[in-house]
């Protein structure tokens, strides 16, 4: 399976492995050694050869790697801002979301307060 294939329906360690690999690409890419990364990055030579070789690493040492190597302008990719979303803004003239509802599907009967039941 490719990469592209992880991200869209691996399981978290794929994608996680997946991740990790495109990392130590970009740092061969740009010549940097493990131990230059490493420092940068202000975390071991270990981690960064644990992570290379996706055996899992926290979600810090994730993004310190990122910023080492000049990448967390990509997250904005990730995760977009949900507060940019100039059609549905014109929609609700200015009111944003507050809470999250669930929408109601047709076989599922409205909530009431109970009144028709008899204890």
């Amino acid at each position: 399976m490719t990469d592209i294939a992880y991200m869209e329906s691996g399981n978290s360690r794929q994608i996680e492995q997946s991740l990790c690999k495109r990392l130590e690409a970009l740092r061969l890419a740009r010549n940097i050694t493990q131990q230059q990364l490493a420092d940068e990055a202000g975390v071991s030579l270990r981690t960064i050869g644990r992570m290379e070789k996706g055996l899992g690493v926290s979600l810090d040492t994730f993004l310190r790697v990122l910023i080492a190597l000049r990448l967390q302008g990509n997250l904005d990719a990730l995760l977009p801002d949900p507060q940019i979303r100039p059609m549905e803004r014109i929609g609700r003239r200015g009111k944003e979301r507050k809470r999250a509802r669930p929408k109601v599907t047709e076989n599922q009967a409205p909530w009431d307060w109970g009144e028709d039941e008899q204890s």
